[in-house]
């Protein structure tokens, strides 16, 4: 059975030779409905990425935050967090701007200088100050868990999204990111609703001679170890209806169009 689910490219997936409008125009011509674009600063960019989607028939969907690495919103530093609540800002403004339902953000990074308590409340405070921004614009702000030693559970995860109290704060689900230390499946079940987009990706796991670790390598979809076919009773299970984003490397035509077409067997429950 297919699931109702709308078919989503990564804008940095698509070959950097081309204009805008020639990527845009390449990914709807090898199958996809949709569109995850970067954050950017300018508004001439802005303003041609709004035109080459509505070319091409393309929708953008969601905007991917650009400085949540670099500047995060759980820093002690008030300056660092004030160029990452600004980008955020550019981010949501980008996403109105092109009809876009979401932005992604990286909530927190846990690392040698910042505690995993601290991370969190410092994060969550800076995300309840963009929520009437947020609100105002009609934008979900979906946090995302990533390697950034946060929120490492399903459970952790939703009472992180759950304490906001907010209909403009759900998850963006990386169905990829979670294998490491989990199972998407689960993962899916236990976030249900809160799931507002999800990324798709695949890893294939080795073991390093030297170090004796495992590690996980990008592989093309279908082609790694996560179960799919779980992966699509999940979806199905909780009734999730809104857009995937595949977020592989960057390729041409035929590339692109084997990877939509690895996506419509996902969704098919092949």
């Amino acid at each position: 059975m297919k699931l109702p689910i709308r078919k989503a490219v990564l804008y940095g997936m698509l070959p950097a030779e081309l204009s805008i409008a020639e990527r845009f125009q390449l990914a709807r011509d090898v199958g996809f409905e949709e569109v995850e674009c970067p954050q950017t600063n300018e508004q001439k960019v802005a303003e041609e990425m709004k035109k080459a989607a509505g070319a091409a028939k393309l929708r953008i969907h969601s905007v991917m935050n650009g400085d949540h690495w670099r500047y995060p919103l759980s820093s002690a530093d008030p300056e660092v967090v004030e160029k990452s609540m600004q980008a955020m800002r550019t981010s949501l403004a980008n996403a109105h701007l092109w009809g876009a339902d979401c932005v992604l953000l990286v909530p927190a990074v846990v690392d040698a200088n910042t505690r995993y308590e601290d991370a969190w409340k410092r994060s969550q405070k800076q995300i309840r100050e963009l929520i009437p921004l947020a609100e105002k614009l009609k934008v979900v702000i979906a946090v995302e868990e990533v390697w950034n030693k946060f929120l490492l559970s399903p459970l952790e995860f939703a009472r992180y999204v759950d304490e906001f109290k907010s209909p403009w704060v759900k998850a963006y689900f990386d169905v990829g990111n979670v294998v490491l230390w989990g199972y998407p499946q689960d993962w899916i079940r236990t976030l249900g609703a809160r799931i507002v987009k999800l990324h798709l990706k695949d890893f294939k796991f080795q073991t390093n001679r030297e170090t004796r670790k495992r590690e996980a390598e990008f592989v093309n979809l279908r082609e790694g170890e996560i179960d799919w076919k779980a992966v699509h009773a999940a979806l199905h299970d909780i009734g999730y209806h809104g857009s995937a984003t595949v977020e592989l490397a960057r390729g041409g035509r035929e590339y692109l169009a084997e990877v939509s077409r690895r996506v419509d067997l996902i969704l098919a429950g092949a």
